[in-house]
């Protein structure tokens, strides 16, 4: 495998992705790719994919600020394995697990990707954790984004996480969510946690409407439905 597989940056309107681009190409020392801007996430890892020349590369979120001192230097993966996942730090629980972590992903099986609400659950292959912490997912760049981040996460952990933790560790993480102790527009993480709870217990399992936590049009309006509420 080459040593230094490509690397893309996936962004869609996040505030600091300009800046997140430039420090991750800073610290891993080689050009990352960037698609901006792609409507759908399903779409936007197809065309990820698309974009690359070796056969597995890193993936980072718009909003992923990398610790200085990461290093990936990553293994071949496995033959069974479509996906690593390096931890990132959440920056209103303090907790550090593969939320918004960055990837290393084998171009194939995004090609291959099955139906899950979180789409690169269904990659097909196994997924593998690392106990490194990569960095830091910064989705306390806005209201919005705040707002959004707990709103998807915790509707998908009300749901039933599709990567096989337990019950007792989903429930702690939505505790986590809920009742966030640092960090930037907590009030609204706590106000996307519970609105995505909601979403997520009014809304049938299999129902189509699960879709539309991967619409970045849809959550927008839902949050500026919100906030106009909370306005008035």
């Amino acid at each position: 495998m080459n040593p230094h597989p490509d690397t893309v940056m996936l962004s869609f309107d996040e505030p600091l992705a300009n800046d997140l681009h430039t420090r991750l190409e800073h610290v891993l020392g080689r050009p990352v790719k960037r698609l901006h801007g792609v409507v759908g996430m399903r779409r936007a890892y197809r065309l990820a994919a698309d974009l690359v020349d070796t056969d597995t590369f890193l993936l980072a979120d718009g909003d992923f600020h990398i610790h200085a001192g990461f290093d990936p230097a990553p293994e071949p993966l496995a033959e069974d394995v479509a996906m690593q996942v390096w931890k990132a730090t959440n920056p209103v629980t303090g907790r550090a697990y593969g939320y918004g972590g960055i990837k290393l992903i084998r171009r194939e099986a995004l090609q291959h990707l099955g139906e899950a609400v979180d789409v690169l659950a269904a990659l097909p292959g196994r997924v593998e954790f690392h106990e490194q912490v990569a960095g830091t997912t910064r989705f306390d760049q806005s209201p919005y984004h705040a707002w959004k981040a707990g709103f998807r996460e915790v509707a998908m952990l009300t749901r039933g996480c599709e990567y096989g933790a337990g019950t007792d560790t989903t429930r702690e993480q939505i505790r986590a969510w809920t009742n966030p102790n640092g960090g930037r527009f907590i009030s609204w993480v706590q106000q996307g946690a519970s609105d995505g709870a909601a979403f997520a217990r009014a809304t049938p399992e299999h129902a189509p409407a699960w879709e539309h936590l991967n619409d970045p049009r849809w959550l927008r309006a839902r949050f500026d439905t919100v906030q106009a509420r909370e306005r008035s």
